[in-house]
């Protein structure tokens, strides 16, 4: 073998080692670079991880909420005194929605039940007087309720008072139910009676012992019909005398109200002195007659009856409205208490 060809072979040997050599330099490079990246990535993901927790529990609390409030129970704050003694001003109370069928939605298909509103159950239901502002605001409003367990409620009008789309009341008449009122006072003829019964007397004879809240005094009620007479014979532009006046102002300072005894004598007034006008005559027959509740609905009156915007105003309310039945009374602590 000649001398070149075994100097040639070191330095050949020298080449092999430091192409290697460099290979195994970049190749540590690069796995050194992929785990720091590696690690780095982990070491975000552990310090995301918490904060992730935390919102995916959220997240599932408030789901969990939502399906609770809209299928089985719901908090309500009760707005006004139309319900006085049974349900104060301020009281939360707490609503079994799944006795009667849930929405399948908020304000969407309502489930179908077995169980339907029955006399004297204190029900939930959709003021029919209500204007919804829309499909989506009707959503978002019934959720933001749901969630804040009654506290939140951004449906307010111009002046930013609190709307009211949710009504309170007992259930007082089912279909086929016939009801007039005397003084304030309720009368009943249930379906398939032949006479009528006094709304006290009945809720005796049932055991029924809630209290039903009177403003007028039955005292009250002559000055509250001059004071009627008087305004049907201004209405029709007769001269009234002052005695009359005189009574009509005193019953205005010293008594409640009762919008269905004014109305009724207004028009009796006027019915005598006008016989020939079928308008007065058409509300007076309604006045006297009462109501008669059709199939599928329910009448409802406030407890406070004279301070209740209830059935007498906008009539039976279909039984697809009711929304549930009030169950119990869990705020304030001294007020805990089931609702009957």
């Amino acid at each position: 073998m000649s001398k070149n060809s075994e100097k040639s072979k070191p330095r050949s040997s020298s080449a092999s080692m430091r192409f290697f050599d460099n290979v195994q330099q970049i190749t540590e490079s690069f796995l050194t670079r992929r785990a720091r990246i590696r690690h780095a990535k982990k070491e975000k993901q552990k310090m995301r991880k918490p904060l992730i927790d935390w919102l995916d529990a959220i997240v599932w609390a408030v789901c969990m909420v939502f399906l609770a409030n809209q299928y089985l129970l719901q908090a309500y704050r009760i707005p006004s005194g139309s319900m006085i003694d049974t349900l104060n001003i301020g009281d939360h109370i707490i609503v079994n929605k799944l006795v009667y069928g849930p929405e399948l939605l908020p304000g969407f298909v309502k489930l179908p039940s077995p169980i339907q509103p029955k006399r004297n159950d204190i029900i939930i239901f959709e003021s029919p007087e209500y204007i919804s502002r829309g499909t989506v605001f009707d959503i978002a409003q019934r959720v933001i309720y749901m969630l804040t367990i009654s506290l939140v409620d951004i449906d307010r009008n111009d002046r930013g008072e609190q709307r009211v789309r949710f009504l309170i009341k007992r259930a007082i008449g089912q279909e086929g139910d016939r009801f007039m009122i005397e003084h304030g006072e309720m009368k009943v003829r249930h379906a398939g009676e032949d006479r009528w019964i006094d709304e006290r007397e009945y809720n005796r004879a049932q055991g029924w012992n809630h209290n039903l809240s009177r403003l007028v005094k039955p005292e009250s009620y002559p000055a509250i019909i001059a004071a009627s007479k008087m305004n049907g014979w201004s209405e029709i532009g007769l001269p009234v005398s002052q005695n009359l006046v005189s009574i009509a102002s005193q019953a205005e300072r010293e008594y409640g109200y009762d919008g269905i005894a004014i109305s009724r004598a207004r028009l009796e007034t006027i019915r005598k002195i006008a016989p020939h006008d079928r308008r007065y005559a058409a509300q007076l027959a309604k006045n006297r007659l009462g109501w008669y509740i059709p199939k599928g609905r329910v009448f409802t009156l406030g407890d406070n009856r004279d301070s209740s915007n209830d059935g007498r105003a906008f009539g039976p309310v279909s039984k697809g409205k009711v929304l549930g039945r009030g169950w119990i009374i869990f705020w304030p602590i001294t007020r805990w208490q089931k609702i009957i």
